[in-house]
C-alpha cells in the first residue's frame, strides 16, 4: 500500500531570501496556510560560491527580510544583531553595509528559527497537473528527489517559484561547461579557492566580465596567498562605477514597481537600458579605486604580475594540457593567451522556460507575470503560480535584488490568502 499524498495550500520551490521572506510573511499573517518550501541544498546557503572575505553588501541592512514590511518583527537584521550580542559594536562601525558573510549569517539565523518551513535536500524534478471534473486542473503534484535518490510526491493548491538565475555561459564557452578549467563565478569560493590552496605553483587565471562579481573575484585573487597571475578581461575601455545616488536609488523603492509595470513594453525596455548602470556591468567605486591603485603600483615597481585587458572579447577557446587557450580580440588585434583556469563572471539568465515550470507550458498564457507576480493561465487551471525574481522585464530592476523582498512577500501572501471565485465554488457545502 502506498502512502497517501500530502496536500498543501502552498508549496514553494527554492528557499533563498525571497521565499524565506515569504515564509516569514505567512507566519506573521492572520490567516495561517499549510505551506512548505522545498530546497535542493542540504542546508540554507546564500550564494556560497561568492561569500568572499573582502566583500560587503551593496544594499542597506534596512532592506532585510522584514523591516520595510514590519519593523517590529523578531526577524529583522537588528534583532539578529541583538541576539548575537553585536548590536552596539555594529553601531560603532558607522555603516549601513554589513559584510556579505554577516548578511548570510543573518539569513541562516532566520532560517534556523523556521525549521518546519522548509524541507532541505529536495530537488524538484517534475510538476504534474491533477485533472478533475470537466478536465479542470484542480491541483499540482510536485515530485522531489533527495541526493540519495529517494522520491517524494506532494500535492499543492498554489505554487511559488523562487529559484534564482541560471549561470550565463557565453556561447564560446558552452562546450567547456563541465570542464574543470572553466568555472562560473557562482562556484568561485567552493571550487576555485580549494584549488588555489592545494596548488604547488602559482596558477595563471583569467577573469572574464567587468561587473561587480568579476571585480570582486579579481581583487580576491590578487590578494590570495597562493599568488596567482591574473588577467582581468573586460569588453569596455574602463571599469564603470555603479550609480547609487539617492534619486536614482528611488527606482528600487517598492512603490516604483507599479509605475514600471504600468508602462508599455517599449517604455519598460528603454527604462531598463537607461538604468542598467545601477546593477549590470558596473563596480562599486571604492573597489575600482583599489584596482586602479594596484595597477599603478605595478608600474611603480616594474612588476606587471597582473593585467587589465581592456576592449577584449573571447573569440575562441581550445583545450590544452591541464588548461585552456583563449583567442582574444584585443583592441583590434588577435591575442593568444594560455590559462590554467578561466572564471566566467558573466552573470545569470532568468527565464521561466528554463525552470521546472516548463512542465506546465501547455497551461500558461504567457511567460510574464501579472502585477501580483502571478502567471496567467488558461481557463480551468485553478492552481495559482507566483514568481519571485523572474519578473525584471515587467516589474523593474529591483526584482532580482533584495530591495523589495518584504513588500513583495506581503503582496504574494495577501494573494495566497484570498479565496478565488473558482475555489469558493469548490468549497461549497454541496461539495
Amino acid at each position: 500500500m502506498t502512502d497517501p499524498i500530502e496536500t498543501f495550500d502552498l508549496l514553494g520551490i527554492g528557499f533563498g531570501p525571497s521565499n524565506l521572506a515569504l515564509a516569514i510573511a505567512l507566519q506573521e499573517g492572520a490567516a495561517p496556510l499549510k505551506s512548505l518550501f522545498l530546497e535542493a541544498k542540504p542546508r540554507f546557503a546564500w550564494h556560497p560560491g561568492m561569500l568572499l572575505d573582502t566583500a560587503d553588501m551593496q544594499v542597506s541592512f534596512v532592506k532585510d527580510l522584514v523591516t520595510l514590511r514590519n519593523p517590529s518583527s523578531p526577524f529583522t537584521f537588528l534583532s539578529y544583531l541583538h541576539a548575537k550580542g553585536r548590536i552596539e559594536r555594529f553601531v560603532n562601525r558607522k555603516t549601513f553595509f554589513p559584510s556579505r558573510h554577516e548578511f548570510n549569517d543573518y539569513f541562516t539565523w532566520v532560517a534556523a528559527q523556521l525549521p518546519e518551513a522548509c524541507a532541505y535536500d529536495q530537488r524538484v524534478t517534475a510538476i504534474r497537473p491533477v485533472i478533475g471534473a470537466e478536465r479542470r486542473v484542480e491541483a499540482l503534484e510536485v515530485v522531489s528527489t533527495t541526493a540519495a535518490g529517494a522520491t517524494t510526491t506532494r500535492r499543492t493548491r498554489d505554487l511559488v517559484l523562487a529559484v534564482g538565475g541560471q549561470p550565463n555561459i557565453p556561447p564560446v564557452f558552452v562546450p567547456f561547461g563541465q570542464d574543470q578549467c572553466v568555472l562560473h563565478s557562482s562556484a568561485y569560493v567552493t571550487d576555485c579557492k580549494p584549488r588555489l590552496a592545494a596548488g604547488r605553483a602559482p596558477m595563471r587565471i583569467a577573469v572574464v566580465g567587468g561587473g561587480q562579481s568579476g571585480a570582486e573575484i579579481f581583487w580576491d585573487l590578487v590578494n590570495d596567498p597562493s599568488r596567482p597571475l591574473v588577467d582581468f578581461l573586460i569588453r569596455g575601455q574602463a571599469l564603470k562605477p555603479s550609480d547609487d545616488s539617492p534619486f536614482v536609488n528611488e527606482i528600487f523603492d517598492s512603490a516604483f514597481t507599479s509605475e514600471i509595470f504600468n508602462r508599455s513594453a517599449v517604455d519598460r525596455a528603454g527604462f531598463l537600458a537607461d538604468y542598467a548602470n545601477t546593477n549590470y556591468a558596473v563596480v562599486d567605486g571604492d573597489l575600482i579605486e583599489q584596482i586602479y591603485g594596484l595597477f599603478y603600483e605595478q608600474e611603480v615597481t616594474g612588476d606587471p604580475r597582473h593585467r587589465l585587458l581592456r576592449s577584449s572579447r573571447v573569440e575562441a577557446v581550445q583545450a590544452r594540457d591541464k588548461g585552456v587557450s583563449l583567442t582574444l580580440h584585443h583592441r583590434g588585434e588577435t591575442l593568444e593567451a594560455q590559462y590554467d583556469l578561466v572564471i566566467l563572471a558573466t552573470g545569470y539568465t532568468r527565464r521561466v522556460e528554463d525552470t521546472i515550470l516548463s512542465d506546465l507550458a501547455p497551461w500558461l498564457l504567457s511567460q510574464e507575470a501579472e502585477r501580483d507576480y502571478q502567471l496567467p493561465t488558461v481557463e480551468g487551471f485553478r492552481p495559482r503560480l507566483f514568481l519571485q525574481g523572474l519578473c525584471e522585464a515587467t516589474h523593474g530592476l529591483s526584482d532580482t535584488l533584495l530591495s523589495v523582498l518584504p513588500l513583495r512577500a506581503e503582496e504574494i501572501a495577501t494573494s495566497l490568502r484570498a479565496v478565488q471565485p473558482s475555489r469558493a465554488r469548490v468549497l461549497t457545502a454541496a461539495e
